[in-house]
């Protein structure tokens, strides 16, 4: 072995794989979400997967497929393909059970509710006597 066996995860991976691993993901909070939008260009929404693993972890993933036919010459191979996987831990007010997610012009938004803050309550109680 020529010590490829080290890095398992890099044997093989050309520069085009490589372009599409990291797609770029924006994560904004606002008073009542997490949102996030990924830069997901050119794949349909079959080949994106949103999941959340463990209760807290919210994983996207996505694939493209090649277009491949034997008999075409390609002269200039310049659009990423392959995959992407990112993965995000939750805060804890996040509302997993109620997370959205929607795409569209090649961008994905992710959504995740956020537990409202409850405000103490104050009860005035009626003194009698």
């Amino acid at each position: 072995s020529s010590g490829s066996s080290l890095f398992p995860s890099f044997a093989g991976t050309n520069s085009e794989t490589a372009a599409f691993a990291g797609a770029r993901i924006d994560w904004k909070e606002t008073p009542e979400a997490h949102v996030f939008k990924a830069d997901v260009p050119g794949l349909k929404k079959e080949e994106v997967k949103v999941e959340v693993e463990d209760g807290n972890v919210l994983q996207i993933n996505g694939e493209r497929n090649k277009e491949q036919e034997e008999n075409d010459k390609w002269h200039r191979v310049e659009r990423s393909s392959g995959k992407f996987l990112r993965r995000f831990r939750l805060p804890e007010n996040a509302k997993t059970e109620q997370i959205s997610a929607s795409m569209e012009n090649g961008v994905l938004t992710v959504t995740v509710p956020k537990e409202e803050v409850k405000k103490p309550e104050v009860k005035p109680v009626q003194i009698t006597g």
